[in-house]
């Protein structure tokens, strides 16, 4: 899958469901991003990429059972498909070769 085809807020959500694992639903997945960008994405700005990224094959879900403490209602857990990680992978040589040849002196400026 070119890596072309994954934004900013896709890649950092597949990147959140891979570190939450079996806890990756909605505001869990809402808090890691917050917490790593510094950004609070709207719950509908998350559910929309959530649902994109099913839809190309790069996340499943399922609910949970319900749960007292969400007054008997079930929460959304995401997972990485085959094709997800395989995604990630790409995503994470294409940023390599990207900053290849930037010298470590430059780095530092750019921050």
């Amino acid at each position: 899958m070119p890596i072309a085809i994954l934004g900013a807020l896709e890649l950092t959500t597949l990147l959140a469901v891979a570190r939450l694992k079996d806890e990756a639903y909605g505001l869990a997945i809402r808090r890691d991003l917050a917490a790593r960008t510094g950004r609070d994405y709207s719950v509908g700005a998350l559910y929309t990429t959530l649902q994109r990224l099913e839809d190309k094959g790069l996340l499943t879900s399922r609910h949970s059972e319900p749960l007292p403490v969400r007054g008997g209602r079930s929460r959304r857990h995401f997972a990485l498909t085959g094709a997800g990680v395989r995604a990630l992978r790409e995503a994470e040589r294409h940023a390599a070769s990207i900053w290849a040849g930037i010298g470590k002196p430059l780095r530092p400026r750019l921050a």
